[in-house]
């Protein structure tokens, strides 16, 4: 069953469930705790899940800007290495909607032959910037891509992710790593779907409610104000 094209949050959720790239279970995650769901935008591995994810985006970026959450940008940067695929992706869905947008992504080392440099696509001078990415974990990724862009003499204009798993940074932080970013470089983190919007549909879902549970625990014992 499709879900309109206002509940994208919904949609996304479908999507990334059916390609796995949405599982549950018992992970255990970089930071150290045992999560009941694990979230891998390296699933969205063909052109209909990258097309179907792009359209995610694109519709949570234009939900954004009608509240006034999402400031207005001009070009697309992707951060290597998920960000690439995954700017490219909207660049392709914006076109099909009617705006070109120019875009932009980097190598993780320099390149010394050829064109050389760290940097392909077009300039970023003077451009709003908005980041593209799947997630952001401790935020250091994102703070280089700011740093990226800034360096080249773009004006970052906001992030857009996929997930915002909305937990504590540390036990001793209080706000999610999206909101330090945010807070601290005075832009918006825009988010596809966050584990809210996990729990709601989970619980509407008869073969996935039993995760419900879980997952409220983990929000209880992890996430964020």
């Amino acid at each position: 069953m499709n879900a309109p094209a206002s509940d994208y949050r919904a949609r996304f959720l479908q999507l990334a469930l059916r390609v796995e790239a949405l599982r549950f279970g018992q992970f255990t995650l970089k930071s150290g705790r045992v999560s009941p769901y694990f979230f891998n935008a390296g699933h969205f591995d063909s052109g209909t899940a990258l097309a179907g994810l792009a359209a995610c985006y694109a519709d949570a970026l234009d939900a954004a800007a009608l509240t006034g959450a999402c400031r207005d940008f001009d070009m697309l940067f992707g951060p290597a290495y998920k960000g690439i695929p995954l700017a490219s992706a909207l660049a392709c869905e914006y076109a099909r909607r009617g705006r070109e947008l120019p875009m932009a992504f980097n190598r993780k080392e320099a390149k010394a032959h050829g064109e050389g440099g760290s940097l392909m696509g077009a300039p970023m001078a003077g451009r709003r910037v908005l980041i593209v990415d799947d997630v952001i974990t401790a935020g250091t990724a994102i703070r280089e891509a700011l740093a990226i862009i800034r360096d080249a003499g773009g004006i970052p204009a906001g992030i857009v992710i996929a997930l915002d798993r909305q937990e504590r940074l540390g036990d001793d932080v209080a706000v999610s790593a999206a909101h330090a970013v945010s807070d601290e470089h005075g832009i918006p983190v825009i988010a596809v779907a966050g584990l809210d919007d996990l729990l709601e549909f989970v619980g509407e879902n008869a073969e996935l409610v039993g995760q419900r549970a879980n997952l409220l625990a983990y929000r209880a014992r992890h996430g964020c104000s």
